[in-house]
């Protein structure tokens, strides 16, 4: 598959959470300048070693390890939980990205979506004991954030309160498959398409050497699509966590903080890019379903955290629908995603 890909060698800001309490202003600053311009950026010294990831990816890959016929026993659902197998379309794309993934959130949620204990011992627990490191992290950059906006230290936080029935923070653990790179990349065969995340902030956790994650930079507004046609990609770092701002914030922050285009590119030049299977976890932060959502300016109308969602489902699917009709005359053109 040809790529005519524009890349341009600009970086993404690394901000350290060292020393928080007595740094937070600093810190805060960096991350709202972060936000304002790229919506990417990568943190460290973070808190979770780089031996309690690899404990995680290591129970990815014994998952992902498992038979479809035994993985299929906590198939994914509309509550945004479970595995499903090269079932998710990009309205960019109209193909069904190449990989599996499998969809964690707290409390009920996950009623019947666990495998059994005899089939990965310790699971479980485990996957629970990241996602509230996770939850911590999280909580650290939005203090930031909603001082940066002008809320109490607490605002988000409250919002996001995992502890509550009607939470619905995912980790998503993903498995993008292994190709040959001694056979042709097949037409219309994609990793990720390029997609804005819709949640509040997601935290990405890569494993070095396994590169493939590009950012695209260029939207005004959640709503649009705005994507341009340069790229730049961001390798995997041992310790660092990629961050980047999801269309809810970007809405919060009445399109102050930018909700960036990303993808994980198809692998094409056996030179340079990588071609084995690639794993990645990404800690998706959404809001409690009955928190009300608007920003300091009120320049959205104030919705609640199940209405977002359900709003960025209908324009996706839209999205979709259109990119379909597109394709079916010859005259794909790009579409709003969020």
């Amino acid at each position: 598959m040809a790529d005519s890909t524009k890349y341009s060698d600009r970086s993404i800001p690394k901000i350290s959470l060292h020393d928080f309490e007595s740094r937070i202003d600093e810190i805060t600053a960096e991350l709202v300048a972060a936000a304002e311009s790229d919506g990417f950026f990568a943190v460290t010294n973070h808190g979770i070693s780089v031996d309690e990831v690899e404990q995680q990816f290591a129970a990815a890959e014994q998952f992902f390890s498992l038979p479809d016929d035994i993985k299929s026993t906590v198939p994914f659902t509309h509550k945004n939980t479970g595995w499903e197998k090269a079932a998710q379309i990009r309205p960019s794309t109209g193909k069904a990205d190449q990989k599996e993934s499998y969809q964690m959130q707290y409390g009920s949620n996950m009623d019947g979506k666990w495998l059994s204990e005899e089939t990965i011992p310790g699971f479980k627990k485990q996957s629970l004991e990241f996602m509230h490191k996770c939850q911590g992290v999280s909580a650290k950059l939005m203090t930031c954030f909603a001082r940066g906006l002008g809320f109490d230290d607490e605002y988000f936080i409250r919002a996001h309160n995992v502890e509550r029935s009607n939470v619905q923070t995912v980790l998503r653990m993903l498995h993008y498959f292994a190709m040959d790179p001694m056979v042709p990349v097949p037409e219309g065969y994609y990793r990720a398409g390029a997609h804005a995340d819709w949640d509040f902030l997601t935290l990405l956790f890569q494993r070095p050497g396994q590169s493939g994650l590009e950012i695209c930079p260029g939207r005004e507004a959640f709503t649009e699509f705005g994507l341009g046609d340069t790229w730049t990609k961001v390798e995997p770092v041992a310790g660092e966590i990629v961050c980047n701002i999801g269309d809810l914030l970007m809405s919060w922050s009445d399109d102050r903080f930018k909700s960036t285009f990303h993808r994980v590119k198809t692998p094409a030049d056996p030179a340079t890019d990588y071609f084995g299977p690639r794993y990645s976890m990404a800690y998706f932060n959404q809001p409690n379903t009955d928190c009300e959502i608007q920003g300091p300016l009120k320049k959205y109308p104030m919705v609640t955290g199940q209405q977002f969602n359900e709003a960025a489902m209908k324009r996706n699917y839209a999205a979709l629908e259109a990119k379909k009709a597109s394709m079916a005359v010859g005259t794909a053109q790009p579409v709003a995603v969020a």
